[in-house]
């Protein structure tokens, strides 16, 4: 018993021993380390070129970081902006004159069934049968986001840009005539007016495609409306023949 008793206290110092150790080298180390952080404050405080130099790298460190976050932030933009959508995640309808409008005119099915969303939504804001503004499209540019005309229309909806640049304001100036969307949304507005200006969505076709004084319009109205009767029995779900009618030239839209 006394043999154990002597071997707990031997234990017992040789635990506090290194309990005191531990603590000692600790507060040394940590009075150390303080000692030196004020060592070198003093020293870069009354030596301007450690101070400048200590500046510039805490700038650079900083300007680093942030041009790494910006172009992350950037490229998540750019996902987001991309005009393309799964046709799987439409409706039935929308989808059915997605892929049908992507086989007939040969343009992948993701960014023909974002403009087909796009159409479904802002044609009923604008009292316009999505088909129709579809149709316009199709006969327009034949899908070709980067068509122009020699009268100077331009993109998708052939929009004479300098006839309607404040149109284009909102979307960051002209050069947004061959933003798929912005030049939807903008034709859109110029096909509005057209039918509210002449009473009727034939009579808006023919100003549309800039026959509204001459009143020949090569067959455009005919053409439009065909493939748009095509497309609403496409949405129905039905077997249509493709016929493909032909870009019209324009002349003041």
């Amino acid at each position: 018993m006394p043999l154990f008793e002597s071997f707990r206290q031997a234990l017992k110092v040789f635990a506090s021993d290194i309990g005191d150790g531990f603590f000692l080298i600790t507060h040394s180390g940590l009075a150390l380390l303080g000692l030196g952080v004020f060592c070198a404050m003093v020293l870069i405080g009354t030596q301007p070129n450690l101070r400048s130099a200590a500046e510039i790298e805490l700038i650079d460190w900083l300007q680093t970081r942030h041009v790494i976050d910006l172009s992350f932030d950037t490229n998540a933009e750019a996902v987001d902006r991309a005009t393309a959508t799964d046709p799987r995640d439409l409706p039935t309808d929308q989808a059915n004159i997605a892929m049908w409008l992507s086989r007939k005119y040969r343009v992948a099915p993701e960014p023909i069934s974002a403009l087909v969303v796009e159409a479904f939504e802002i044609g009923p804001r604008n009292r316009i049968d999505p088909t129709l503004i579809l149709a316009v499209m199709a006969v327009e540019s034949s899908f070709n986001p980067f068509a122009q005309s020699t009268a100077g229309a331009q993109g998708l909806m052939q929009v004479r840009t300098k006839i309607h640049t404040e149109k284009y304001d909102d979307f960051g100036g002209d050069l947004a005539a061959f933003d798929p969307i912005a030049n939807l949304r903008v034709g859109v507005a110029v096909l509005k007016e057209a039918i509210a200006r002449n009473g009727s969505v034939e009579a808006g076709l023919r100003q549309y495609v800039g026959a509204a004084n001459s009143g020949e319009d090569g067959g455009y109205i005919a053409k439009v409306l065909a493939e748009q009767q095509r497309l609403q029995e496409v949405a129905l779900g039905r077997l249509v023949p493709f016929t493909n009618p032909k870009p019209t030239e324009t002349e003041d839209k």
